[in-house]
């Protein structure tokens, strides 16, 4: 059936159910993949007459050997106006097989509805016991044991500022660093050194337009050495960098770690971000997360701010985009 198919963006898995009940009394999702795992959603009038959603990653190896330790909040919506929709607390829980959550619905839900999943983190779980590791953020690939050489070497650069030959004044303080890193990292630095620029004379660069603390964050990053929590803590400054000295790699990466965990609280912020720096893909996803998911109605109360402060050009694209989703067929 049409009404089997579940959609997921970033974190979120939402489930569009046609019809239920009080004929027709169960229903089970087609599997979607959130994380490493496939998940099924059944909805279900047990016998007590009360309407249960159950949560469960599809029997495989995987989950098996990996069960994950989900945290999540269900969402339960219809189209009534008059009905208010339902929000589960932050349930935590092991999940292995369809036995292991079952969530009540208080409330009498009939026809067409929406439920949504937000999963706010998943771990893996070790089969001995022990604390779980979370799957978001990821690490990446381990790497070489040459290239671990490599980045220790150049970490002990910056922190003991072994031959720096560059000041960095930032907005509350100056930090040392190498031209040869910058001007590799960057053609905007490049620049800087190569033409008789202020820069080139006095061996410094002003960036008063970050902290010390986002500053050492841009150079641990141009040094691979920026750990995962820095890198989320000053996402949006090392993305103004990026965007500012030409590092499109750090603009990539922040792009994508931007995109991984929109939800309804910043999704109006990441569209103006995306709008300011050309993020086409933050952009895109931001738009389906508002219009194709139906959030937009969360954020109903922010949207007069939005248009009012928002840039024109980006006001127009999402009233086009609104009349498209909304066209009648």
């Amino acid at each position: 059936m049409a009404d089997t198919k579940v959609e997921t963006i970033a974190r979120l898995a939402q489930w569009k159910i046609e019809s239920f009940g009080p004929t027709n009394v169960y229903k089970r999702s087609e599997p979607f993949k959130i994380g490493i795992w496939n998940w099924y959603l059944h909805l279900s009038v047990e016998k007590n007459r009360s309407v249960y959603i159950r949560l469960f990653p599809e029997p495989s190896r995987v989950s098996k050997e990996q069960p994950p330790l989900a945290r999540f909040i269900i969402r339960v919506s219809t189209s009534a106006s008059n009905r208010r929709p339902y929000v589960s607390p932050i349930h935590e829980r092991l999940l292995r097989s369809s036995d292991d959550f079952a969530c009540p619905i208080d409330i009498n839900f009939q026809g067409r509805f929406v439920i949504d999943v937000e999963f706010l983190d998943l771990k893996i779980c070790p089969l001995n016991g022990g604390e779980g590791s979370s799957i978001w953020p990821s690490d990446g690939l381990m790497q070489s044991q040459a290239s671990q050489s490599t980045l220790r070497c150049l970490c002990r650069m910056l922190e003991e500022e072994i031959h720096a030959d560059v000041t960095i004044n930032s907005s509350d303080g100056s930090l040392r660093a190498h031209r040869a890193i910058l001007a590799a990292s960057s053609p905007v630095f490049m620049s800087m050194f190569e033409h008789d620029l202020n820069e080139k004379e006095s061996s410094t660069i002003d960036i008063e337009d970050m902290t010390s603390e986002s500053c050492m964050a841009l150079l641990t990053y141009l040094y691979g050495a920026i750990s995962q929590e820095d890198f989320w803590k000053h996402r949006l400054a090392l993305l103004s960098a990026a965007n500012k000295y030409d590092i499109m790699d750090l603009k990539d990466a922040c792009e994508e770690s931007l995109l991984e965990d929109i939800n309804s609280g910043n999704v109006l912020e990441r569209l103006q971000e995306a709008w300011l720096y050309q993020l086409d893909k933050l952009k895109k996803g931001c738009l389906v997360y508002l219009l194709d998911f139906g959030k937009i109605y969360d954020v109903r109360e922010e949207m007069s701010d939005f248009f009012r402060n928002a840039d024109r050009e980006l006001v127009v694209e999402m009233f086009q985009e609104l009349l498209a989703v909304w066209k009648p067929t």
